[in-house]
């Protein structure tokens, strides 16, 4: 099963968003709680950022 992955954008890894494929999302400081978002979801989420290029 995949693991929950941390923003690599966090410089200390302890104050970020955490994702986990076909689980959700969720913050660090409140890991018991998680937003769910199926991979159809996730996957359209991805796209539609990757389209957008550098902020």
């Amino acid at each position: 099963m995949a693991e929950w992955r941390k923003s690599s954008y966090s410089p200390t890894g302890d104050n970020c968003v955490e994702v986990r494929p076909g689980v959700g999302i969720r913050d660090s400081k409140a890991p018991t709680v998680h937003l769910p978002v199926g991979a159809t979801a996730w996957t359209a989420f991805l796209r539609r950022v990757s389209s957008r290029g550098p902020a």
